[in-house]
């Protein structure tokens, strides 16, 4: 009997669902640092209250901008397919709802988790066949729930079941708690470094690397070429693998919270899902406020984890994929000119 084969985009798209939420909080651009001179001559840093950010597709680049979220996509044919939308009106970059403390990181959240599903489902049809598709809700909702499930069972529900031994060994509750945040921590990095060896992901890191070597060079004040472009490194303070890697730091605290002692696991489960967006929110304004003191030797150093990890999850890009990165950015920073000149008129 023949075994049946997926073709087509969601042949593209298969190795990507059991990873695909870690995968578009790794690959996302959640966070931007600036550097501004005072009357002074002294350099302060700080968070904007715009930037441009970005996430990693399949074959291409999503950015986002004041009004649009564009993405840009190389099909077999070539030529670079670049596709752009206005963002929703609750995300909007003049919308006071996203400026709310911890509230705007619940914004964050479900933009990376919602827009960027959809993009990257979006992108494995353009990258297999050079057609778009129009993916229905229901659809999007199902890879959702099953990508999600998987990141939970695997970074949420694996860690602390693993951890009950260290609650029997100390009967201690923050022990087994920091036993707990530790296995994460493993979990984590591990998880990062093998699906980086799987090659439809190392293309995607590779688009990652791409995605930062565009707002770097923007930033910069740089043209927009590939050879400027290429001039910046991979890394970037402005990453979704800092962001997370600050998300489980601080869920040892925070899980801390909830007593283990007598407490049933599948409440203890519970209590983990039930506080995920809770630390996403507190974890972005942290990082808020490390970056209006940046400045500050400890806070660099508190930094510098989040950046050394992203030697693992971005590969240096070449020039086909610097190109797509260009295309898309370009794409939302017309869009923005356009917006703003009708706003004036």
């Amino acid at each position: 009997m023949r075994r049946a084969r997926l073709t087509g985009w969601p042949a593209h798209l298969a190795p990507h669902l059991l990873f695909l939420i870690p995968e578009l909080l790794i690959a996302a651009g959640p966070l931007v640092i600036g550097a501004v001179t005072d009357s002074s001559g002294r350099r302060r840093f700080r968070m904007p209250d715009f930037f441009y950010g970005g996430q990693a597709l399949i074959e291409g680049v999503m950015m986002r901008g004041r009004t649009t979220v564009a993405m840009s996509v190389r099909p077999p044919s070539g030529e670079i397919v670049t596709l752009a939308e206005p963002l929703p009106a609750a995300l909007s970059a003049d919308r006071k709802l996203i400026k709310i403390p911890f509230l705007r990181g619940m914004f964050l959240l479900y933009e990376t988790l919602v827009i960027g599903t959809r993009m990257l489902m979006r992108s494995a049809s353009i990258a297999a066949e050079g057609e778009d598709v129009e993916l229905g809700k229901g659809t999007i909702a199902l890879t959702m729930a099953f990508s999600l499930s998987f990141a939970i069972g695997l970074f949420f529900v694996l860690p602390l079941f693993l951890s009950t031994f260290a609650e029997d060994a100390t009967n201690n509750d923050f022990a087994a708690n920091a036993v707990e945040g530790l296995i994460r921590l493993v979990i984590f990095v591990a998880y990062i470094a093998v699906i980086g060896m799987m090659s439809d992901i190392k293309r995607v890191f590779a688009y990652h690397g791409a995605e930062h070597k565009a707002i770097s060079a923007y930033e910069a004040d740089k043209p927009l070429t590939p050879d400027e472009v290429d001039a910046f490194g991979t890394a970037h303070t402005r990453c979704g693998t800092t962001f997370i890697l600050i998300v489980v730091v601080i869920s040892i605290f925070f899980f801390s919270l909830v007593p283990r002692t007598g407490v049933p696991l599948w409440a203890l489960f519970a209590s983990r899902i039930i506080l995920v967006p809770i630390i996403a929110a507190f974890a972005y304004e942290l990082v808020r406020f490390g970056a209006r003191h940046y400045g500050n030797r400890l806070v660099r150093a508190l930094y510098a984890p989040g950046l050394w990890l992203q030697s693992l999850t971005t590969r240096p890009p070449d020039r086909s994929m610097l190109e797509v990165s260009i295309a898309s950015l370009e794409s939302c920073l017309a869009s923005d000119r356009e917006a703003a000149a009708a706003a004036r008129a």
